[in-house]
């Protein structure tokens, strides 16, 4: 089949370019039903790539083709509470794996590639059935996330009451009816998985990356009336970050060769092995004011990470995993280090509590986020935003 790439999603940043999918989708409400499109088939428009490449989500023949690769989400430009959700899905390959997660964050959640939401499997019949998953329709809470599950197993999944998807590379169609906190899936027609008393309840939909090549097409939702809803159920809402790592690749970063070659991609994560002396890396972006967000999780007893804003070599915030303040901040599994940069000043916080701050001298007014590791060290989750 001949592919046509219609849209790139998230261009890398520095290249002057905004993130294509701001607007809503261009088709009209159907009348009669009260549902409208939510992929025109043309392009990407009302979608938003947040942790994967412009490869990964590709436009042909009408349909939306996502190749797997990297791990990572598309979601929706807007946040839904009250909806049905009707899509029809195929995997290429048998065993493939997918999803569709509903009430979403706008990004991922900690140490992983996927946002806090509650899940709907979207998997082929080669995958395999258990007792913990089927390959029909399982719905269950990931990352934070919480359902309480109709027809479960003991955990918070709820399973399918009847096997009624088709194998690849047949088409399947999902309804997912989204309503006061509950939520229920039609498999091929018929409703055969609920959930209720989930939370968040209002949010984003996107659509998984997860090694399965799937194409989706008669993507279409039908709002429904607001219900009340409490804040804590509100997922969190577009912060305008973008990924600073494609998942595929080292686009939009600026490397010596033999840095180049002490970088691995792997999927999701990125590692540095910088065992045997630092490691510099810095953004083909330039910035003045911004925030920043960066997974980390050591393999070793110890690693360095300097901050240098604006592409210093000597200023900026220089922390040792074995020394204050960020020994008792580290955690033993991912850590998110969520920094800001704004006249001269560096703020970090690790796994959410305040870490260090730091007065910068002698800082270009603008330039690159510099970063110097020392150590074997896995990054991901890697996001930026302008304060500007």
């Amino acid at each position: 089949m001949h592919i046509t790439q219609s849209l790139l999603l998230l261009l890398p940043l520095g290249t002057g370019c905004s993130a294509v999918g701001t607007q809503a989708p261009d088709s009209a409400v159907e009348p009669e039903s009260g549902f409208q499109s939510l992929f025109n088939g043309r392009d990407l428009t009302g979608w938003r790539a947040i942790n994967t490449a412009p490869s990964t989500w590709q436009v042909w023949e009408g349909m939306l083709h996502c190749n797997g690769k990297p791990t990572g989400e598309l979601r929706t430009t807007r946040m839904y509470q009250n909806f049905i959700f009707e899509v029809e899905w195929r995997h290429l390959v048998s065993g493939g794996n997918a999803g569709i997660f509903v009430w979403a964050d706008d990004i991922t959640a900690r140490g992983v590639p996927f946002h806090r939401s509650v899940e709907v499997q979207v998997l082929d019949h080669g995958y395999g059935n258990t007792n913990s998953h089927t390959t029909h329709g399982d719905i269950f809470p990931i990352h934070g996330a919480r359902m309480t599950p109709v027809n479960g197993r003991g955990g918070s999944r709820a399973f399918p009451t009847e096997s009624r998807s088709n194998p690849s590379p047949e088409w399947n169609h999902y309804s997912i009816h989204c309503n006061a906190g509950s939520i229920t899936l039609a498999v091929n027609g018929k409703v055969v998985t609920r959930g209720n008393l989930c939370s968040p309840s209002k949010g984003y939909i996107c659509l998984e990356s997860e090694g399965g090549q799937v194409d989706y097409r008669n993507m279409r939702i039908k709002v429904l009336p607001d219900t009340p809803v409490d804040e804590a159920d509100v997922a969190q809402a577009e912060q305008g970050f973008e990924t600073l790592y494609t998942g595929v690749d080292l686009t939009g970063w600026v490397l010596t060769p033999q840095n180049r070659d002490r970088l691995h991609v792997r999927d999701w994560v990125l590692r540095a092995e910088a065992d045997e002396g630092p490691l510099t890396l810095a953004t083909e972006r330039t910035f003045k004011s911004y925030e920043f967000i960066f997974d980390m999780k050591l393999d070793g007893e110890r690693a360095t990470v300097n901050f240098l804003p604006h592409g210093s070599r000597g200023t900026g915030l220089h922390l040792d995993s074995a020394a204050e303040p960020l020994a008792s901040a580290l955690s033993a599994g991912w850590n998110r280090l969520r920094g800001t940069y704004r006249a001269g000043r560096l703020e970090l916080a690790v796994n959410g509590v305040p870490c260090t701050a730091k007065v910068l001298a002698g800082t270009p007014e603008s330039g690159p986020l510099r970063l110097e590791i020392g150590g074997v060290v896995d990054l991901a989750n890697l996001y930026a935003r302008d304060l500007d």
